[in-house]
């Protein structure tokens, strides 16, 4: 799923051995036909640098915001084969210190950004200088953000109608009957199958190796000596790659809620540990809402949480809520609960609400996309599943996809199942697999970089930080404590924000790895009451 996860939960999980297709051989190393088509590639960018104009008016980007683009080639092993265009923004220095407008700020050059996936667009990211968290960055570093490969507007990829896609409402049984995943199963090979269709032989180079020498052409084209870079979720997995990669080309780097790197989790068994660590995140939600239950109503106990839940996912099922909100709309809404603690009061009003008969906020919340949003979602999900199937090998038997997400649904029920149906396109792959490169830095060969990770982080568990601090000498980890928030640089935790800042802005790092007290919980929004009119649910 989104944000490629990993986490040890308690009790290991006893996994069959891969039935997978042979991954193709992938060194990654110095005098290979990629390496020497990358160096090609950078020349070439450092040559013709990035013309920034407008940006692309389907993008909807504001004025103030600059695009250009960078050619990179499709295959980096034929440099002079097809190239494609990748989309980039920038918003320029500020120079302007937030705390004494008399201080000029000099610059330090770009930050490039990558905020996860993926599949994720990171057009938008040079805004994020407007929020006050991010002044003091905005004021040394223009800003630059980019649609990685197959991301629109960058050669995008797609492998299914939007509508279909999308199609609602949709059941989330949690122990499915053989039929069902009969039925999903037969989903994940046609939607495998549109891929190949729509893309033929090109869908191969849709991978993380890839994307990471796409980072080093875009630095060039940039005129950047070295790397500063910060990526969150699975741009810190793209980070790591490049850190192994192009050691020598890096010059700060942030890793904002850590991907395991782990060749042997990427990326089955890293979407098994993030099934169990979501539901620990749950829990969390149930046991915040239970404290709060006289705002919403949903119970005093965890228990009874969970039962306000069911029932509603009763009351779906039987008749939808508008018409396209049934339980698998409920959960995937209630899912957004588990990366980010600002959804609680949202999502906890929103099933008070409907519990109470008013169906809106949760139909708000659920319901279906427009259709630019649907297409844009369809194509995240499209470059999603290429990059994580094109990375490794995947059991291509689903009897072993049932028998390990069975064992695990019995103790992580909330989002094991519906992990299978996003992931289980990888099962049917038609394009050759790639073999995960071992990120291992020797003392030295990379400057100091910065890991900062949650400990209760669903998405990206916390072992992942740990695994990649190993692998990185030199490295410093801050954590935030009993939190799970997914992407903590830039939010309300000042503490965090300031290890972050001092190592973006100077260069410094605590003396060794620190923890920082958790952000305050969210604090809750009293349900409305039902207006005058409106129509009671139907009993389950």
């Amino acid at each position: 799923m989104r944000a490629a996860a990993l986490y040890s939960a308690a009790g290991s999980l006893l996994l069959t051995t891969l039935a997978a297709a042979p991954a193709e051989e992938t060194p990654g190393g110095p005098g290979d036909a990629e390496a020497r088509g990358t160096a090609v590639a950078a020349e070439r960018a450092a040559a013709a640098g990035v013309e920034f104009g407008s940006c692309p008016e389907a993008e909807d980007l504001p004025a103030g915001m600059r695009c250009g683009t960078v050619v990179v080639p499709l295959d980096y092993a034929r440099p002079d084969g097809k190239r494609i265009r990748l989309t980039v923004s920038r918003v320029r220095a500020t120079h302007k210190d937030p705390g004494n407008s008399k201080r000029k700020v000099p610059g330090q050059g770009a930050l490039l950004y990558n905020p996860g996936g993926p599949g994720a667009s990171g057009l938008y990211f040079p805004l994020v200088g407007m929020v006050p968290q991010w002044k003091r960055i905005a004021a040394a570093y223009d800003l630059v953000g980019y649609a990685p490969r197959g991301v629109a507007p960058s050669a995008p990829l797609s492998c299914q109608d939007p509508g279909e896609f999308f199609k609602g409402p949709r059941p989330a049984p949690t122990q499915p009957s053989d039929a069902y995943k009969k039925e999903r199963a037969a989903e994940a090979e046609a939607y495998a199958r549109g891929c190949a269709e729509q893309h033929g032989d090109e869908l191969r180079h849709y991978h993380s190796l890839n994307n990471a020498r796409d980072l080093e052409v875009v630095r060039a084209a940039l005129g950047e000596e070295r790397l500063t870079f910060m990526g969150a979720s699975y741009g810190t997995y793209l980070g790591a790659l490049y850190a192994e990669m192009f050691p020598s080309r890096v010059r700060r780097m942030v890793f904002d809620s850590v991907v395991n790197p782990d060749p042997e989790q990427v990326w089955y068994r890293n979407n098994l540990d993030q099934s169990a660590a979501f539901e620990d995140r749950w829990t969390d939600f149930k046991e915040w809402t239970a404290e709060h239950d006289a705002a919403y109503g949903l119970g005093t106990t965890p228990r009874e949480v969970q039962n306000s839940y069911e029932e509603a996912s009763a009351r779906l099922a039987a008749e939808p809520a508008g018409g396209t909100v049934g339980p698998a709309q409920l959960q995937g809404a209630f899912l957004k609960a588990g990366y980010y603690d600002d959804y609680w009061p949202h999502r906890a009003e929103a099933l008070s609400a409907y519990l109470k008969g008013d169906p809106q906020p949760l139909i708000d919340q659920a319901g279906t996309r427009t259709e630019e949003g649907a297409a844009g979602a369809e194509n995240s999900n499209a470059v999603y599943t290429a990059v994580e199937c094109n990375d490794a090998s995947w059991p291509t038997d689903f009897e072993v996809w049932d028998r390990d997400n069975t064992r695990l649904a019995r103790r992580a029920p909330f989002e094991t199942w519906d992990n299978v149906w996003t992931n289980l396109p990888c099962a049917y792959w038609q394009a050759p697999r790639r073999r995960p490169l071992d990120v291992r830095t020797g003392p030295g060969e990379l400057p100091p970089t910065l890991l900062l990770a949650a400990e209760r982080d669903a998405a990206t568990p916390y072992d992942g930080a740990l695994e990649l601090h190993r692998r990185l000498p030199g490295s410093v980890l801050v954590t935030e404590r009993d939190a799970g928030t997914h992407g903590i640089a830039g939010g309300p935790n000042a503490c965090v924000n300031g290890h972050w800042e001092a190592y973006l802005l100077d260069g410094s790092l605590p003396a060794r790895d620190t923890s920082c007290a958790p952000r305050p919980e969210p604090e809750p929004r009293p349900a409305a009451e039902p207006q005058a009119g409106t129509a009671a649910a139907p009993a389950p």
